[in-house]
């Protein structure tokens, strides 16, 4: 059984071949696996820990690919159902050199809209170890309800819950409602990692100090904000800081922010295993897993898509080595 499980969406992401475009501007596409979970959990089995994922797709050609793509990189899939009156869920994105991303989804209703409790496999859940989710699965209630059931089960189980928000305006109805949805999945979360594009909104303060303690009034015990180029801070009750990211050639960062996601969940997860509580890391040690984080992340924007971009532990390894 895995140690990590992860549940959420899985689809093609149609990458815009050009750099700095829009999508109305970009003319070639790559095609790559993608979804923020799913991209988490290759890259938590590409970095040495044994991942699980828990999600839906459709009885297509893309699902197919998924599928294959997703237990090549050595994530089990026992947990993925394949949904037959539906299509498997496309995104297309253009990236831009400072993390910034053009999105849309095509999806009316995409498979990962169908997960729901029904789906779930409540041993499966409980023996994790580590627990990881997004917004995404939040939107639509039949995802939300397969969502908190499976935050629960996991979480009695006595496992780590890591929790990444997403905001994609396209894919909710009203913006004041995303928020409540968004914050919601903060409860119960011991580590939350924001991006700086969706700080704002998700906390609603610019500051980081006020919006981290804002998430860690709702009980996280390390709240993290990923920064892209400009590396990421990092928060617990007792402690705060920052650090810097590493100069690399990007290419496309669609990765990057899960690979790092990822790199959390396995350095943190090691502390779990010995019941140390995340909020008491010292600064030593959280700058440490958030140098690691900010490698993994540097390195999954020098090439293209978000699951083929993950690096392995030994990439990681080798590039902090020159560093």
């Amino acid at each position: 059984m895995p140690s990590v499980i992860c549940l959420g969406e899985l689809l093609i992401d149609f990458c815009a071949a050009e750099a700095d475009v829009s999508l109305a501007e970009a003319s070639t596409f790559v095609k790559a696996p993608g979804g923020a979970p799913a991209n988490v959990a290759v890259a938590v089995a590409r970095l040495g820990e044994s991942c699980g994922f828990v999600g839906a797709v459709g009885d297509d050609p893309f699902g197919e690919f998924l599928r294959n793509t997703v237990a090549r990189a050595g994530v089990d899939v026992s947990g993925l159902a394949t949904i037959d009156d539906v299509r498997t869920t496309l995104a297309f994105i253009a990236a831009r050199s400072d993390g910034r991303k053009d999105i849309a989804f095509y999806r009316n209703p995409g498979a990962d809209m169908r997960l729901d409790v029904a789906h779930l496999d409540a041993e499966y859940l409980a023996q994790a170890e580590a627990f990881h989710f997004g917004s995404i699965s939040r939107i639509d209630a039949g995802p939300r309800a397969a969502t908190d059931r499976a935050r629960r089960l996991a979480a009695e189980g006595g496992a780590m819950i890591s929790y990444d928000p997403n905001w994609r305006p396209s894919l909710w109805r009203d913006a004041n409602a995303a928020r409540e949805r968004i914050l919601e999945g903060f409860d119960g979360a011991h580590v939350a990692k924001v991006s700086l594009e969706e700080w704002e909104f998700v906390t609603e303060r610019a500051d980081f100090s006020a919006g981290a303690g804002a998430l860690l009034d709702r009980g996280v015990q390390l709240v993290v904000r990923s920064e892209g180029p400009d590396g990421a801070s990092f928060a617990t009750a007792q402690r705060s800081g920052h650090v810097d990211a590493f100069t690399v050639r990007c290419v496309e960062p669609t990765g990057a922010g899960d690979g790092a996601m990822a790199c959390l969940i396995v350095e943190l997860l090691a502390h779990w295993r010995r019941g140390v509580k995340l909020g008491d890391l010292d600064a030593a040690e959280l700058t440490r897993i958030i140098r690691r984080a900010n490698a993994v992340g540097a390195l999954a924007c020098t090439r293209v898509g978000a699951i083929p971009s993950l690096p392995t532990a030994r990439e990681v390894d080798e590039f902090l080595r020159k560093q």
